[in-house]
């Protein structure tokens, strides 16, 4: 029975079961905060916190970029977490099972943009490349703080000078960009913050660039990922939104169960030390 109830809720109001769904499994590719197929080049004063993975390709890594984690190269470790990106990619891709909440025709947007922020937990599709130049986009959790944000873009997704901003407890781990082509980030007048996980999924164009400021979240591609002079934190939520953390309904589900079990402990405790008393 739940597995119906769960069929009906994801095709009949898909985008609603989204934002209040758990994050969407990304496999082993979770732990990876950068992960690459043909190459991954990382230039300094580059940092990556979180594992890098390229398979079956090759990291280079220029001048001494930083890595704040394990560098897996052609393992078994990197393939499978190449496999559970793409599997997310193309569930999150299916409009069958992630339904437009809102579809944003214009292709290009300049400073700020009030018609597109804030963003409540949703599902939001560009039907075309989309390009934002010194431009702010603010998601906004204040409808469910653990909602989640899936951002599809039909084409090439491009940024100079683009910060996505979280307020009020929306975590950037719950933020997915689902790109069918190259992803191509870099500075301008603002040092832009980027938040939310990149996937990359497209075999011929998904490659992501970045070029300075900083990712909070993943960078997936399925063909070459390079980074200039910039910060990828691969935790899932910002350091200033530590507090909020990231939670799944399994940790609920886990936390219950110590907490049934520790009740059930001391029940069955009290009640042998009546005995022993009597």
């Amino acid at each position: 029975m739940k597995k119906v109830l769960l069929v009906i809720c994801m095709l009949s109001v898909g985008s609603l079961c989204w934002a209040q769904a758990t994050t969407p499994s990304l496999g082993t590719a979770a732990s990876f905060a950068v992960l690459g197929s043909t190459n991954v080049t990382c230039t300094a004063p580059g940092v990556i916190t979180g594992d890098v993975g390229v398979s079956p390709g090759a990291f280079t890594n220029t001048t001494g970029c930083t890595i704040a984690g394990t560098v897996h190269v052609n393992d078994l470790t990197a393939m499978t977490a190449q496999t559970g990106f793409l599997n997310a990619y193309a569930t999150l891709k299916d409009n069958l099972l992630t339904p437009c909440t809102q579809t944003i025709s214009t292709a290009a947007f300049t400073g700020n943009v009030p018609a597109l922020g804030p963003l409540p937990p949703g599902v939001y599709c560009f039907p075309t490349a989309a390009t934002f130049t010194d431009t702010t986009l603010t998601l906004d959790g204040s409808t469910n703080p653990n909602g989640i944000w899936i951002l599809k873009v039909a084409a090439a997704l491009t940024g100079s000078g683009f910060q996505v901003v979280m307020a009020n407890g929306g975590q950037a781990c719950n933020v997915f960009w689902v790109v069918d082509a190259a992803v191509t980030l870099s500075t301008s007048t603002l040092p832009p913050l980027f938040q939310g996980n990149i996937l990359a999924g497209d075999p011929v164009n998904g490659s992501i660039t970045i070029s300075g400021g900083a990712l909070v979240g993943r960078a997936l591609a399925n063909v070459a990922l390079t980074m200039t002079g910039t910060n990828v934190n691969g935790v899932c939520a910002l350091v200033d939104q530590a507090k909020a953390g990231c939670k799944t309904d399994d940790d609920d589900r886990d936390k219950d169960h110590h907490h049934r079990d520790k009740d059930h402990h001391d029940k069955d405790h009290d009640e042998k030390d009546d005995k022993d008393h009597n």
